[in-house]
């Protein structure tokens, strides 16, 4: 038989705005990270982190009045966001009616879970960063990028080769 986990503590979150904040019993059930494009699509970014929990262990604290919610009739999925500075604050799944799932990045403190897993992984953009080596960008402080990959060139390539061997 299976016992309900007990919680250990509350993470507590908040929208862009602090009108809609809310917490969870943690730690949460799972966490993930989501490449599909309608997820893409209502963050605005390349994936999005999402932590898990039963609806009867989450709590919006504040600005209840503040939500407004989107459902999409073709999937049956719902998605929850503040009405004042439209951050997305919950995501709920046909497949899961018990659960709900809350962008990670709105916690203030750790959930009890690590996003080990991955959802849609044959949606990820090519232009997405996936952990290539970063380097500072010289003169602007604060800014990495990644570099492009020189072309080694090969004997003969060398635009200069033929004025060397003149001199």
């Amino acid at each position: 038989m299976a016992r309900a986990a007990v919680a250990a503590g509350i993470a507590t979150g908040q929208c862009l705005c602090g009108k809609v904040t809310f917490e969870i019993d943690v730690p949460a059930r799972w966490a993930w990270h989501d490449h599909s494009a309608a997820s893409r699509r209502a963050h605005g970014a390349a994936y999005a982190t999402y932590v898990g929990s039963w609806k009867k262990r989450f709590r919006i604290t504040s600005g209840k009045t503040a939500l407004t919610r989107y459902e999409d009739k073709a999937t049956r999925t719902a998605r929850s966001f503040c009405s004042y500075c439209g951050t997305p604050i919950a995501y709920e799944r046909p497949r899961g009616p018990h659960m709900v799932n809350i962008p990670r990045a709105l916690f203030k403190e750790r959930t009890g879970r690590q996003p080990l897993y991955h959802i849609a992984i044959e949606e990820l953009q090519e232009w997405a960063y996936t952990g290539e080596l970063l380097v500072p960008l010289k003169g602007f402080p604060g800014v990495v990028w990644q570099r492009s990959k020189k072309k080694k060139r090969v004997g003969g390539e060398d635009p200069f080769e033929l004025g060397r061997e003149e001199m």
